[in-house]
């Protein structure tokens, strides 16, 4: 992946995403989800991780790892067969570029020596959207986590969630997001996040789940299923 040069502003919101080279799948097993994950963690700092490994005794655990100052703070993510949407505000100069970098090329390597590949894995350089519209940045957080709803209900923006208990429950269940901490579910991929770098759009998880459950009746609305 290039790295970008000009585009992004410290303190600014960005929308970033990518998929793989002719939407080929980029997460085959849990494996690789978690370790993509691991990555956004790692991968988010101006210290070597390569060092950690190296000195470390308790390199097992790379949440033990001290980034130093970091590059950008994640706000909300989603994980997908053959895509990902990252949130992030920028915190240091190039911060977004240098860490879309160090985590596209890691995964890379370590997508390309399990699979025994060469070449490139994703679809050139990383998109991103300038989130500079407050109403846009608190819908991004619904868009985000509502993307798992597709492996279950593939049609649903067309169609309009049919069992919204079912999909709820679907995006509780759903590792490879950052739904999970929004709703207070206790694991170690929490520390992926910095949510006090973001507007408190949501003083709890019953307001995080209002506002997507907002989200998805207005979609159905422009679809006349409400």
């Amino acid at each position: 992946m290039s790295t970008r040069t000009i585009g992004f502003a410290v303190g600014e919101y960005y929308h970033l995403y990518n998929r793989g080279n002719s939407k080929q799948i980029i997460f085959r097993d849990q494996e690789d989800y978690f370790h993509f994950m691991t990555l956004l963690f790692t991968c988010n700092g101006v210290n070597s991780f390569r060092n950690f490994l190296v000195k470390s005794t308790k390199a097992q655990d790379p949440f033990l790892f001290e980034r130093g100052g970091t590059l950008v703070s994640v706000g909300a993510y989603v994980l997908m067969p053959n895509h990902f949407h990252i949130l992030v505000k920028e915190e240091t100069e190039n911060g977004i570029s240098r860490f879309m970098q160090k985590v596209s090329t890691a995964y890379v390597m370590y997508f390309n020596n399990k699979y025994k590949r060469t070449g490139g894995l994703f679809e050139g350089k990383f998109k991103s959207k300038h989130l500079d519209e407050d109403r846009y940045l608190k819908y991004i957080f619904s868009y985000i986590h509502l993307n798992p709803v597709k492996l279950i209900q593939k049609n649903w923006k067309e169609e309009g969630i049919k069992d919204r208990n079912e999909i709820f429950k679907f995006l509780g269940s759903y590792n490879f997001s950052s739904y999970q901490e929004y709703v207070l579910i206790d694991r170690k991929y929490k520390e992926i996040l910095n949510i006090t770098a973001f507007p408190k759009y949501f003083s709890g998880k019953n307001k995080f789940r209002e506002e997507i459950i907002e989200w998805v009746v207005w979609e159905d609305n422009l679809l006349g299923k409400t």
